[in-house]
């Protein structure tokens, strides 16, 4: 069809907008290949003389029937381009609870930032046992696709919930991970799928933070893989994690704010068995108040802390170890207060034996504050032939202390996701799996830090990942080399 067909009068296009993005018109008169100008009508009822051609701007989108429009498949509209995928999505979030689309086997989530009643097991039990197509779009709908095709095809399967920070990735695959747990039960009364969802809180509460884009930001990747046994009920499950923003733990944009345990603790403070931990208000410590914003609206961070600790008792982590938790995150907290002052030579420093966060940090951990003072300005150097020992420089025991509170850090968070690992591990044998990855969210800024370059390399390795097994069907293995489709992405 030449363009004189396709752009006469009475034709609907759209055309780009500073302000609204993309703005519907429609033609107003014929236009003829090689003219300068199409003339147009908004909505508004003005009149506009939009340049084409080489001197103007390419020719506008044109747009679908008002019959498609409200699609509940992107890929049935006669017109995939930004501006239908845009409106047509616009047009079904509106619509109350719509707020998925299909795009063939990709389910598009639109987050209402609300609670939407639309996941309850009433809502499980109805796509349990349907065709994908067959329902309106959701979560569980993916969700069954890959349950099913997992008995069906007898391969593993694996769902993608990718997108922008704060776009609803997290709280997407805890809704897949409730699906599979009400449909899947248990091979045998160990509850399995109960401490599945119950690693949910714990997670959360030691990996995800406050950013400008989401109060709940996964600041690392998370992918978990469900057991099933060979009637397919839930034997156990395997957690896997990437790239956590260690730097986060000493460092915190403006309105921004370090993972939720610390702030958590500090808001039970006042509870008896606490008290031991010499811990205030996180605006008291250096690494709680950078971001010079401790609280989020509408999160009572002493009601999480509650539910963080039921998941860990359900866990069968005993008290013993989650006291010991407890002390090494007030323990940074107070690494992060020590003093260190600049000797008159400005190429050394020191740190006051009788410094308060010193003597805390010192007995939470066990170690002796004699050394701790010294090591915390003096470094040792190992040659060859000879040690050294090296004063540091203010700004160096800094940088050193910093390092020391991200590695203490770190290793808390392995030790908890092997714990875990070690309560969901299942002495029977796995005949099949479904995998979920919770990737951390895509951002870009004005300056974007190297951890966040990785995200992003991670995030668009993903997508080119499944657009190759979807679109060429290669059965190619996905994260773990194992033989494993990718049902689809959210």
């Amino acid at each position: 069809m030449s363009v004189n067909e396709l752009f006469t009068k009475y034709t609907r296009v759209w055309i780009p907008d500073p302000s609204e993005v993309w703005k519907a018109a429609e033609i107003i008169r014929d236009f003829k290949e090689g003219e300068p100008e199409l003339l147009l009508r908004l909505e508004d009822d003005t009149t506009l003389a939009y340049p084409v051609g080489p001197k103007g701007k390419p020719l506008p989108f044109l747009r679908n029937p008002d019959i498609l429009v409200g699609e509940n498949d992107l890929t049935a509209l006669s017109y995939l381009h930004e501006p239908a995928v845009l409106h047509n999505l616009r047009v079904r979030f509106l619509e109350p609870n719509h707020i998925y689309t299909y795009c063939g086997i990709v389910l598009v989530a639109i987050n209402p930032y609300d609670q939407l009643h639309i996941y309850g097991e009433e809502v499980i039990r109805a796509y349990s046992g349907q065709n994908m197509g067959d329902m309106d779009p959701h979560i569980f709908a993916v969700a069954e696709e890959a349950y099913k095709q997992m008995g069906r095809d007898e391969r593993n399967q694996s769902i993608i919930v990718s997108g922008e920070s704060g776009a609803g990735k997290t709280v997407s695959a805890k809704y897949a991970m409730r699906f599979f747990a009400t449909v899947g039960g248990s091979a045998n009364d160990t509850n399995v799928e109960e401490k599945v969802l119950a690693s949910s809180p714990i997670m959360e509460a030691i990996g995800n933070a406050k950013t400008t884009r989401n109060d709940n930001s996964s600041r690392f990747g998370k992918y978990i893989q469900i057991g099933f046994s060979r009637p397919f009920l839930i034997i156990g499950a395997n957690m896997r994690t990437y790239l956590l923003e260690k730097s986060r733990v000493v460092f915190q944009a403006e309105d921004e704010r370090n993972y939720h345990v610390f702030y958590q603790l500090c808001a039970s403070s006042s509870l008896p068995e606490f008290r031991e931990l010499g811990l205030t208000s996180a605006e008291d410590f250096t690494f709680t108040s950078l971001g010079e914003n401790i609280f989020i609206e509408g999160v009572n961070d002493a009601e999480d802390f509650k539910k963080t600790r039921e998941a860990l008792t359900m866990l069968g982590i005993k008290e013993s170890s989650q006291s010991s938790i407890f002390k090494v995150v007030a323990s940074i907290l107070h690494l992060g207060n020590i003093e260190i002052c600049t000797e008159r030579d400005g190429e050394s420093c020191h740190v006051s034996r009788d410094d308060l966060h010193l003597q805390h940090f010192s007995r939470l951990l066990g170690v002796e504050l004699q050394q701790m003072e010294h090591w915390l300005c003096h470094r040792k150097l190992v040659t060859s032939s000879e040690t050294y020992l090296k004063k540091m420089s203010k700004k160096q025991a800094e940088n050193a202390r910093n390092a020391l509170a991200k590695h203490i850090y770190a290793r808390m968070f392995d030790w908890i996701v092997e714990h875990i690992n070690k309560v969901l591990q299942s002495s029977s044998k796995q005949h099949s799996f479904i995998g979920v990855l919770d990737i951390y969210g895509f951002e870009t800024f004005e300056v974007n830090s190297f951890e966040q370059f990785c995200i992003n390399y991670a995030n668009e390795k993903l997508q080119q990942q499944f657009n190759s097994v979807s679109l060429f069907n290669t059965g190619s293995a996905f994260l773990n080399h194992t033989d494993e489709d990718m049902t689809c992405a959210v």
